[in-house]
C-alpha cells in the first residue's frame, strides 16, 4: 500500500508503536491499525529503540553539523602565511602573464 507522501512521526507515535509491538501485538496487524506503509517501519524503529533506547527514536538535525572554523584553525605560524601568501602571488604573476599573452597573441 503506497502512500502519495513521505508521512513524518512523531516521537511519541514511534515510543507507542514499538511499546505496543514488544508487548506482543502483531506487526502487521500494528501497521494497518496506526495506517502505515510497511510493517518493516516497525521493525526499523524496532532495531534503533533496542540498539540506541528512546534517543533513537527522536527526530536527528538535518544536514551537515555547523563548526566553528576560526576554534578548529590551529594558529599559524609567520613563516607558514608568508609561505602561502608567496604561493597564491606566484599563482597570480603566472595567471596574469598568460592573460597578458593572450592579449600579444589577438594584437597580432
Amino acid at each position: 500500500m503506497a502512500k502519495p507522501t513521505k508521512r513524518v512521526f512523531s516521537f511519541e507515535f514511534k515510543l507507542d508503536a514499538v511499546q505496543r509491538f514488544l508487548s506482543g501485538e502483531n506487526k502487521v496487524g500494528l501497521a494497518r491499525e496506526l495506517q502505515l506503509s510497511s510493517p518493516k517501519l516497525i521493525d526499523k524503529w524496532t532495531g534503533k529503540y533496542r540498539a540506541e533506547g528512546e534517543d533513537g527514536l527522536r527526530a536527528k538535525p538535518k544536514g551537515r553539523p555547523t563548526t566553528n572554523r576560526d576554534s578548529e584553525r590551529k594558529p599559524e605560524s609567520e613563516l607558514q602565511r608568508l609561505r602561502r601568501e608567496n604561493e597564491r602571488l606566484r599563482a597570480e604573476v603566472a595567471f596574469l602573464g598568460k592573460v597578458q599573452a593572450l592579449r600579444d597573441e589577438e594584437r597580432r
